[in-house]
């Protein structure tokens, strides 16, 4: 019997082990890529013959990529805290409050999850030239200010935090937003957290409408910027530039997930039992 279990432990390890490979290839092949010399990135060594660091700093100096990372983090700071205060808010009341229409309401904000991003674009655009944000921090920004998922994760855990409590505190004289702000919230904190960081690697990683609505070199996030960069030529040179971009860009989202990977695996689990 143990005999047994030592072999399918064994196996499952060696599973585990083979899947890990195959997920982590990518980004190996890209961080070696990013350090080999530009006659080197076909050799299907992932050790480099002479590594070199210059890619790295070529980034900055042939490229845009200071701007790009700037516009990306600003794009996603802001996104995260809005997302944050709104879907917080928005969940607090669908779940603590009762009024008319309150299920139609929340119904239709579900709605939204069903619409495929690609029949939102047209209108998205449309509505960011009619005000003049084309082109602006604003237009990348305003679809992911408030989120249907977020409410709906915010709903979900407000339900649970005992309605006694936030009626002791009505008793006591604290009025909504402190019961919001001092109760509910800190009741629901790893909640929060697991919804900003998975907003904030969303915004980072958006593709298709900073795309859009990007129209000056100066003014496109990372994902669009290295893409720019790459399909500008195609020589090897380029390619070992885009690959030492592509390395740094993922650099703050293994750091928040190194950070916060108890937060983040707790929240998906809750999630799911939600």
């Amino acid at each position: 019997m143990k005999r047994n279990h030592i072999i399918i432990t064994g196996l499952s390890y060696l599973l585990l082990t083979a899947g890990a490979f195959i997920v982590l290839f990518p980004l190996l092949w890209m961080l070696s890529t990013a350090l080999k010399q530009p006659a080197e990135i076909y050799s299907l060594s992932l050790i480099p013959a002479a590594p070199t660091f210059q890619h790295i700093l070529d980034v900055f100096n042939k490229t845009l990529f200071g701007s790009w990372l700037l516009n990306s983090l600003i794009v996603a700071v802001i996104s995260t805290a809005s997302v944050a205060f709104f879907d917080t808010l928005a969940g607090y009341v669908l779940a603590q409050f009762t009024f008319r229409a309150k299920q139609f309401i929340f119904v239709v904000i579900l709605s939204t999850l069903m619409v495929p991003t690609e029949m939102l674009i047209i209108p998205w655009f449309l509505l960011s030239d009619m005000v003049g944000w084309v082109d602006t921090y604003m237009g990348i920004l305003f679809p992911g200010l408030i989120t249907a998922f977020g409410i709906f994760l915010m709903k979900q855990f407000m339900e649970s935090i005992p309605r006694d409590l936030l009626d002791a505190a009505r008793i006591d004289g604290m009025g909504e937003w402190g019961i919001w702000l001092k109760i509910a919230i800190p009741q629901v904190g790893g909640a929060i957290t697991t919804l900003c960081l998975l907003n904030f690697l969303t915004s980072w990683n958006s593709y298709i409408w900073p795309l859009i609505v990007s129209v000056t070199p100066e003014k496109l996030t990372i994902p669009v910027g290295l893409a720019y960069f790459s399909n500008e030529n195609g020589d090897r040179s380029n390619w070992v530039l885009s690959m030492a971009g592509s390395s740094i860009s993922v650099l703050p989202l293994i750091i928040l997930f190194l950070i916060f990977q108890k937060q983040i695996i707790r929240g998906i689990t809750l999630t799911g039992l939600r």
